[in-house]
């Protein structure tokens, strides 16, 4: 995927009938469908069978068993609830017969009421001063790892620039944070806000556990570190546009018992807060 027309074809899934929906996938560099890309589908699955204009405010799934990269996903859509103001809906995603992944997400008609939010950091880099990870490759492609490279020169319809640049060839433990500027590749033009929540959906798996990893890169990596998503949980907050850089902005609470849990929260580049996202994954050391 180079574009994010090319993303918004990836979540765009083959109505089956009855609720239930089917999508192809695409790989982000590792041998197992990228959670993000569940995620996503299985939110434009959920919103097909909203009719009333509710936009979804929050979403708690499991990542049950890896997906296959080959065969086509199957997103079935229960109905579980229909009130005066929420919509409740239940996704389950199979594969050869086999649950993959599990969803709720709530759905809320527009209300007014009261406001507030955090701030975004406003004494880090700006995108300008930054990397991004095509930049890294080649500027650094004759030092980085091949695991490292092979990963970055995966084609991506994001653009990704990390506040922080993690030197392979000097690791040390470093503060339980990440926060990482991104932004669409081409021209977004103008989304309504379902898919515009599908798109950030499937952003959000990127980079949040690279903060419950960094406290121990001084012994821990993506080489000798076994990781993958176990949960992942969003709450949307405001509308917003994909015209500029937005910040992605986590921190890690703990790492213990062979997993490690991240929050974070995504900002637009002028510091209104859109969403809300915790995880928690695999970091298992392996053994070499």
């Amino acid at each position: 995927m180079k574009t994010i027309h090319d993303l918004i074809d990836i979540l765009t899934l083959e109505d089956k009938g009855d609720n239930v929906f089917s999508g192809v996938s695409k790989t982000i560099g590792s041998p197992n469908v990228f959670g993000g890309q569940v995620l996503a589908q299985a939110l434009h699955a959920a919103y097909k069978s909203i009719s009333n204009d509710r936009i979804v405010h929050s979403l708690h799934s499991y990542f049950l068993e890896p997906g296959n990269l080959s065969k086509p996903i199957s997103y079935q859509v229960r109905e579980m609830r229909n009130g005066g103001s929420f919509s409740t809906r239940r996704v389950t995603a199979v594969q050869d017969n086999i649950t993959i992944f599990i969803m709720a997400a709530s759905f809320h008609k527009i209300e007014n009421g009261h406001e507030h939010q955090v701030a975004i950091k406003r004494n880090i880099k700006q995108p300008e001063e930054l990397l991004s990870w095509n930049d890294m490759l080649e500027k650094f492609h004759h030092l980085l790892p091949r695991q490292m490279k092979d990963f970055l020169s995966i084609e991506r319809p994001v653009y990704f620039k990390p506040v922080e640049m993690v030197d392979p060839l000097n690791q040390k433990d470093l503060p339980a944070t990440e926060d990482v500027w991104f932004k669409l590749k081409g021209n977004a033009g103008t989304l309504d806000l379902p898919l515009k929540q599908q798109i950030l959906t499937y952003i959000s798996d990127y980079n949040i556990l690279n903060a419950a990893l960094k406290p121990n890169a001084s012994k821990a990596n993506y080489g000798n570190t076994q990781m993958a998503s176990l949960d992942h949980s969003m709450w949307f907050s405001r509308d917003f546009n994909f015209d500029d850089w937005m910040l992605f902005s986590a921190a890690s609470p703990s790492t213990s018992g062979a997993r490690g849990l991240a929050t974070g929260n995504i900002f637009t580049r002028d510091g209104k807060l859109v969403a809300s996202v915790a995880q928690e994954g695999l970091m298992r050391p392996k053994k070499l």
